[in-house]
């Protein structure tokens, strides 16, 4: 839906990807998690998209209880619009996944369109010393594991999280996932305006090829009509930035954060999400374009408002 030119940026701060012996910066407690949170939106973030950790050792947690303490600092000192993850991580299950965005009632939930191979292991030939013990088999286990969303998962987040209003950040990370939400979209489980988030970079779904980033915009445009989504991208890695700056001049909106990549250049970590959404807005400003506040999202996106949420 192209009658707004702001670009929406999306900050996702911490993920279920990378582990804490990857980076120092990455947020792990709840506090470390707000205040990565809001210093994105200062930045000039719209949305966050938010996971949440074990305190201790870093590892992904998917229980309400751990998102309650960043959720509620986040709406006492902004007014970024929050996105809870459903995807949590590929070890857990759907049940599990949802219950802190059907607990919160959050204006926009994450739903992952399709089972698929999810490596991370390849991450070990540049990783070898972890802090922790869960850290090293949980990124091997992406070797012979999956990523589970099949048909009935889908459904079932989208009618679990139903009566709440909650929107959808609807994660596509290959072709046949666009088909899969055009199926939903034809049953009217899912309704316009979409907002629909092409994944480039992880082993297993579509590559990082600027010709792959054409390709799914083309596809979402044929098959969901260009009138009835909008569109918005992530690159995994070194890409971030590359495809951000790609899907921007093509009209769309993009997501950056530690989540999706560590770095801010090549072999220079990111020292903060802020940082990568300064970036993120140099590019999109440079272009001549401007980025949309979180009320302008709100209204690009028909979000119920952060008055109406569970936390």
């Amino acid at each position: 839906m192209a009658k707004s030119r702001k670009v929406i940026i999306t900050c996702a701060v911490t993920g279920s990807i990378h582990t804490p012996s990857m980076s120092p910066h990455l947020p792990v407690t709840a506090e470390q998690i707000a205040d990565a949170a809001i210093g994105a939106a200062e930045a000039g973030a719209a949305i966050v998209h938010l996971h949440a950790r074990n305190p201790q050792d870093g590892r992904p947690d998917q229980t309400p209880e751990a998102f309650a303490p960043f959720l509620k600092v986040i709406k006492q000192r902004s007014n970024v619009v929050v996105n809870i993850t459903t995807g949590g991580a590929p070890t857990m299950a759907v049940e599990e996944r949802v219950r802190p965005a059907a607990t919160y009632k959050p204006e926009v939930a994450s739903l992952n369109m399709g089972t698929m191979n999810f490596g991370l292991y390849p991450m070990l030939g540049r990783f070898k010393d972890f802090k922790h013990d869960w850290e090293q088999p949980y990124l091997e286990g992406t070797r012979k594991g999956f990523f589970k969303n099949t048909f009935a998962d889908i459904e079932y987040i989208l009618t679990t999280c139903a009566e709440n209003n909650t929107r959808f950040e609807i994660e596509c990370y290959d072709i046949g996932h666009l088909y899969t939400l055009k199926h939903f979209l034809d049953r009217g489980v899912v309704k316009p305006p979409l907002f629909v988030q092409s994944v480039f970079g992880i082993l297993g779904g579509i590559g990082t090829h600027p010709e792959d980033v054409i390709h799914m915009k083309r596809t979402a445009d044929r098959l969901l009509g260009a009138e009835n989504y909008h569109w918005s991208v992530l690159g995994a890695g070194r890409f971030q930035l590359p495809i951000a700056a790609q899907a921007a001049a093509m009209g769309g909106n993009v997501r950056v954060g530690l989540e999706d990549s560590i770095w801010l250049g090549a072999g220079k970590l990111a020292e903060s999400n802020a940082a990568q959404v300064t970036m993120a807005r140099k590019i999109i400003e440079g272009l001549g374009l401007e980025i949309a506040d979180p009320d302008e999202a709100r209204e690009i996106l028909s979000l119920k408002g952060g008055d109406k949420v569970g936390f």
